[in-house]
């Protein structure tokens, strides 16, 4: 199937948001992209629950994923997507203000694709969120979409 995949990105900063998604439309990416204020509101994303229970089924084409968020943190929501056969492939960026090697070797340990610490100046953001967004977006050639994932849900 060839569409373009949305991206899931989540996030509870609102500037950070605003931020990231004014860089995705700079770099005119297609994608439509799914914003999340918390790591719960992922879950239910990725399994299609709760608010986006009616959603059309499949995996993002990759999740960007802040570490401290509230409900459930950016390393659970990881862990329980690279531990589920249907999510597993799913490249999941790390962009957080964390700077931590407790951190960044807990996020590489479950899986992360990349860990990118948010820069504080703004052009150096943009930047970071415009390269971000072409490599995983375009470039990158994301793996194939599960027959099973679709209709999964987690737990049960």
């Amino acid at each position: 199937m060839n569409h373009l995949r949305p991206i899931l990105y989540a996030e509870d900063d609102p500037h950070d948001t605003e931020l990231t998604l004014a860089a995705f439309s700079e770099s005119k990416l297609a994608n439509e992209i799914v914003v999340v204020a918390d790591g719960a509101q992922a879950l239910d994303y990725l399994y299609c629950r709760a608010a986006y229970a009616g959603r059309t089924p499949g995996s993002p084409a990759f999740v960007l994923l802040d570490l401290k968020m509230p409900k459930v943190d950016g390393l659970e929501v990881l862990h329980r997507m690279k531990t589920d056969d249907a999510l597993s492939v799913v490249p999941v960026i790390m962009l957080t203000s964390s700077r931590e090697e407790r951190d960044l070797v807990m996020s590489y340990k479950n899986g992360a694709n990349a860990y990118v610490v948010k820069p504080i100046e703004f052009s150096e953001f943009m930047k970071a969120v415009r390269e971000l967004s072409m490599f995983w977006g375009v470039i990158n050639e994301p793996p194939p979409e599960p027959l099973s994932a679709a209709s999964k849900s987690e737990g049960g």
